[in-house]
């Protein structure tokens, strides 16, 4: 029997869960030097995409009208992918989007932690619903190094702290929801 080369997890040293590929569909419309989306593309935690029919197909959606929430229940395999546009392209770029078999899942109760929004419920920006997806979905690291590359990103993670701790044990949409009306 051989020894574990460089990099292989070992019995004694679990394997680091990989990080979960990130997308945007980004329509160009907000402020260049104050959107996460271009931010997180910089630092290539996420990829931007300017054309619904380039998006990855059977990803999870962050929609904030889906039927299902997230939780650690759902297939990461295929990425996360988020919306940054107006409500108006939103509602352009739907039928657009049906055709992808996307997983729409919307995120729970949460309070933004960034300073156009701080304190109000689900007004969240893209790097938060990122954050709080991977969070719930157990990788609260990936999750962590999105939100360090905001000077108020760690606000976010502490305003949310015990809902995310919460979320994140939950095993399917039930339980999220259900823990959610804690929170609300």
């Amino acid at each position: 029997m051989g020894q574990p080369t460089k990099g292989q997890p070992t019995k004694s040293q679990p394997a680091k869960p990989r990080d979960i590929p990130l997308y945007i569909y980004h329509a160009g419309q907000c402020n260049p030097k104050k959107c996460t989306g271009k931010k997180m593309a910089r630092f290539e935690l996420a990829r931007l995409f300017d054309k619904v029919s380039k998006l990855p197909r059977s990803a999870i959606l962050l929609d904030p009208f889906a039927e299902k929430a997230i939780s650690p229940a759902d297939s990461t395999e295929k990425g996360i992918i988020v919306l940054d546009c107006s409500w108006e392209e939103v509602e352009r770029v739907f039928p657009e989007l049906e055709k992808l078999n996307l997983q729409h899942r919307a995120l729970p109760y949460l309070l933004a932690g960034n300073p156009v929004n701080f304190g109000r419920p689900f007004k969240l920006n893209s790097a938060e619903a990122f954050a709080a997806a991977l969070y719930i979905l157990g990788h609260k690291e990936q999750a962590e190094k999105v939100l360090s590359k905001f000077n108020w990103g760690h606000s976010f993670l502490e305003l949310n702290h015990e809902p995310l701790e919460d979320y994140s044990k939950a095993k399917n949409s039930s339980e999220i929801v259900r823990i959610q009306s804690y929170y609300i």
